[in-house]
């Protein structure tokens, strides 16, 4: 569990056979936002949980295949991304809101993984630089402008290293950068876009954070919206 009080835990946690236990066994499903008891120990492992409660109950993701591929694939990615993350209250907030925005959205949320990931490096220290960004010159056409992976900023000249975008997905990456999830509707990308954006967004993380794996769930999220 990511808790707002201590950052990233990890619990023992005995679910009952019956339904008639304190602890259901849909409260434990990915994702799902609980407010919980227990007794931090530093020294150990494996913490107690002593009671859990829905703290906003879910009324569509369990219900929408669509939504619950990108819940699983958002579970995933958080599993790696704060493998070793201290408390940060704004970071907790970020993702419960964000999920609570994914459960009441009807429609328009195909780019919010796009959107979350993006804006969640923020609160990781690697947002990218925007110092130097593809702006359309007074003829509609823009400047030659790279993304440079590694340093996560835009730049006039490709770099070095392999580790960097072409100008036409740099651009990509400059969209999604203005995108919100208000308004992400609004940018319309074709399939082959949105899963490569995604494959751009997975090997930006794993250049800034060590021991970050290929996602499983990566391939069932490539599915949607065909």
């Amino acid at each position: 569990m990511f808790t707002r009080e201590v950052g990233r835990l990890s619990f023992a946690v005995p679910i009952p056979k019956t339904s008639k236990g304190r602890l259901k066994k849909q409260y434990f499903q990915p994702m799902t936002l609980l407010e919980v008891e227990c007794d931090v120990r530093q020294r150990v492992q494996l913490q107690k949980l002593k009671d859990a409660r829905l703290l906003t109950p879910y009324s569509s993701i369990p219900f929408s295949p669509d939504k619950l591929a990108i819940s699983l694939f958002v579970a995933e990615f958080l599993y790696h991304a704060l493998r070793s993350q201290q408390q940060d209250q704004l970071l907790f907030a970020y993702i419960c809101s964000s999920m609570q925005w994914l459960d009441a959205a009807s429609t328009g949320y195909a780019n919010f993984h796009l959107t979350f990931l993006m804006r969640m490096s923020r609160f990781l220290g690697f947002y990218p630089n925007l110092s130097l960004t593809p702006i359309p010159s007074p003829n509609g056409e823009e400047g030659t402008v790279y993304f440079d992976l590694r340093e996560g900023r835009f730049c006039s000249l490709a770099p070095t290293h392999s580790d960097f975008l072409q100008p036409d997905e740099a651009r990509l990456i400059h969209l999604l950068m203005r995108m919100d999830f208000p308004t992400m509707h609004l940018f319309q990308l074709s399939r082959h876009e949105r899963n490569r954006i995604t494959e751009v967004l997975l090997q930006y993380y794993q250049l800034h954070i060590p021991q970050f794996p290929a996602l499983k769930s990566l391939s069932v999220l490539q599915e949607l919206w065909a």
